[in-house]
């Protein structure tokens, strides 16, 4: 595995990655785990793996629930903070999703956030997804969140800016046929230079993903299309919403 082509190591470790993407209502996120469990129906106690679960925003909710849940992410600063937040139901650990973590142990694994799709070659991604499937027992659920490749194309933001406490991002996005691209240009006063990350996210349309599933024994049971659980739909569904289950 060449680690020098992953651009999101460097990115996700920097202080301006949650600055810019994690300060979000609160309210919005508990809502949307709350939609999803009463559609998943998982029992009290529940072993739930978030895979790159940032600085534990999700997780913190989902034990806070009553579920067993640890929480991986490759960025160590941000496992660093999330760490404040563990007790005996809820423990976070630095750890590469390409690689395997343990075998036929959770309930649950969610992937939320668009946190998959980063890789430069299927074979990374297949052995993500084979992580996913060796770490779930055998009738386990896979929920994956994505952007939905059709709608992203159509809406895509050429151009924007932000400013988020005294820093200034601008951003530019475009994209070629597998792959969308976004140019991250950071000012801020006490720097001594402007800072670019550039972020890198494969098209998956879900016909791609039912077969990268498959590969791995897990079965496409629903697909919705925003968090407020919606069903999809292929041209006008901002978010691709995957549940599937590990097939015996």
């Amino acid at each position: 595995m060449d680690s020098s082509s992953d651009w999101f190591r460097e990115w996700f470790d920097s202080p301006y990655y949650p600055q810019l993407y994690f300060e979000r209502d609160e309210k919005e996120a508990i809502a949307f785990i709350d939609r999803l469990l009463s559609t998943l129906h998982p029992p009290l106690g529940s072993r739930i793996l978030d895979l790159a679960c940032g600085r534990g925003r999700h997780s913190i909710i989902l034990a806070d629930k009553g579920f067993d849940v640890t929480g991986i992410d490759l960025s160590g600063r941000s496992i660093e903070y999330a760490r404040q937040f563990e007790n005996d139901h809820l423990h976070f650990y630095q750890h590469d999703m390409r690689q395997m973590l343990i075998t036929q142990y959770y309930d649950y694994v969610f992937n939320f956030f668009t946190s998959f799709g980063y890789f430069r070659t299927e074979r990374e991604h297949s052995n993500t997804i084979r992580t996913v499937s060796l770490a779930l027992k055998d009738g386990g659920t896979f929920v994956l969140d994505y952007l939905n490749t059709p709608y992203a194309e159509r809406h895509l933001v050429h151009h924007s800016q932000k400013k988020i406490g005294g820093v200034r991002y601008d951003l530019t996005k475009w994209s070629d046929k597998r792959t969308f691209f976004k140019k991250i240009h950071i000012e801020e006063e006490k720097l001594n230079a402007p800072l670019e990350y550039t972020e890198e996210v494969a098209k998956f349309p879900v016909s791609d993903f039912r077969d990268l599933f498959a590969r791995h024994g897990l079965e496409i049971q629903q697909i919705f299309g925003d968090y407020e659980l919606a069903p999809y739909d292929a041209e006008n569904s901002p978010r691709l919403l995957l549940v599937a289950v590990k097939v015996k």
